[in-house]
């Protein structure tokens, strides 16, 4: 058997409809966060492209390392300190860009890795190669300086090229593509990765990777700020939770308890009848009803439904028979003093041969309804019904 639906209930079926499409497509777009998320090199993660194994091996041989949780327009002075800026995931703003010149000039070192970590630079720039970056590569040096003596090959994923050799020093890449470039910049010193391979829990045992990143950070009484603000940690609970995959979370299980909420109101609220409007007036019902009886001149049979209506409240009250003559209804009024009105029984009498009388005039018809209606009003008739059904 189909089921048959109201035009409210399908629209209420279409609404939940698209809501729990609105929950598939933010679960999709959580999923694919999270993937996100345990592929970026933060010091929190210990999957495979995380940096928690270097962060760790770095605070045990003694270096001052600190996670940065707060914007880049904050950064102290750069004297002493090395800031590490691993995959950036947004580009900066003008105040963190310009606060980050400011940390490099007063002599901070910066490294920076990614494909476009060249943004966060004062100058330089670099190009992506998504195919190549793909899969690892050894990278040979091809220039001498402190980091390539400590490390003559790495291996890296070529995610980008450097395109200014012009600004900086060449310090390692591959088939004439620069995999790795430095300069100086004030008094401090910028250091550009293609990518965070050499920093990453899997990448750091490849041969030379540690080499070169403890060349990088030179040794020394530095403090090591490694920015984990670029990838959604912040300082207070809340600022963490607006910047990660718990934020669709909380937005996806609103939805669902607000489509909860207002399912419920629907089916559990007040029911109320819609009031449909009357065609007709009662005035205009008995107007259209009386020019029916006037065009098929049947006055006989508007008495007649006027009497028998009448007689049957009439033996109703006085606990009659329903076929009793006129002339017992008249003594039974009578004997109960009910009605003192000799033309009672003439009207009794008239209205019980006009229902035969096809031939009646509508003058008389309409006098004797007019009649048997003052005799209902007096006696009563259907004020006592009413009377009965409302105790009921």
């Amino acid at each position: 058997m189909p089921l048959k639906l109201s035009g409210q209930d399908r629209k209420l079926f279409v609404g939940l409809a698209v809501v729990f499409g609105l929950l598939v497509i933010g679960g999709i777009l959580f999923a694919g966060r999270v993937g996100t998320k345990a592929e970026i090199p933060t010091t929190y993660s210990t999957g495979s492209e995380g940096a928690k194994a270097a962060y760790l091996l770095l605070q045990e041989s003694g270096y001052k390392v600190d996670r940065w949780q707060r914007t880049l327009s904050e950064l102290p002075d750069g004297a002493g300190r090395t800031l590490i800026l691993a995959e950036p995931e947004a580009a900066p703003t003008r105040q963190d860009k310009q606060q980050l010149q400011t940390f490099i000039e007063s002599g901070g070192r910066v490294i920076v890795t990614g494909l476009f970590a060249t943004s966060f630079l004062p100058k330089g720039s670099s190009y992506p190669d998504f195919v190549e970056g793909m899969t690892w590569e050894k990278m040979r040096a091809l220039s001498p300086s402190a980091i390539t003596r400590a490390a003559p090959e790495i291996t890296l994923a070529p995610q980008a090229h450097w395109t200014r050799p012009d600004l900086a020093t060449s310090l390692y890449g591959k088939n004439e593509q620069v995999r790795v470039a430095q300069y100086s910049f004030g008094k401090g010193q910028v250091i550009w990765w293609a990518s965070a391979t050499p920093l990453t829990n899997a990448g750091l045992r490849e041969p030379g990777n540690l080499e070169f990143l403890l060349a990088c950070i030179r040794e020394g009484p530095d403090e090591i700020l490694w920015d984990e603000y670029i990838h959604g940690y912040r300082q207070t609970l809340s600022g963490s939770i607006a910047h990660s995959p718990m934020l669709w979370l909380l937005l996806q299980c609103a939805l669902f308890a607000a489509a909860i909420l207002i399912t419920y109101s629907r089916r559990s609220g007040p029911i109320f009848q819609p009031v449909e409007d009357v065609r007709l007036s009662p005035l205009e019902f008995v107007h259209t009803l009386g020019g029916l009886y006037e065009r098929a001149d049947a006055g006989s049979v508007a008495v007649d439904i006027t009497y028998q209506r009448f007689r049957y409240w009439l033996t109703r009250r006085l606990g009659m028979a329903g076929n009793a003559s006129a002339d017992e209804l008249r003594r039974a009024v009578q004997d109960r003093s009910l009605l003192t009105d000799e033309g009672f029984a003439a009207t009794l009498s008239e209205c019980e041969s006009a229902r035969y009388d096809s031939q009646l005039k509508p003058e008389r018809a309409l006098q004797l309804v007019q009649e048997l209606h003052d005799y209902s009003a007096r006696l009563k008739l259907f004020g006592a019904t009413r009377d009965r059904k409302e105790k009921r």
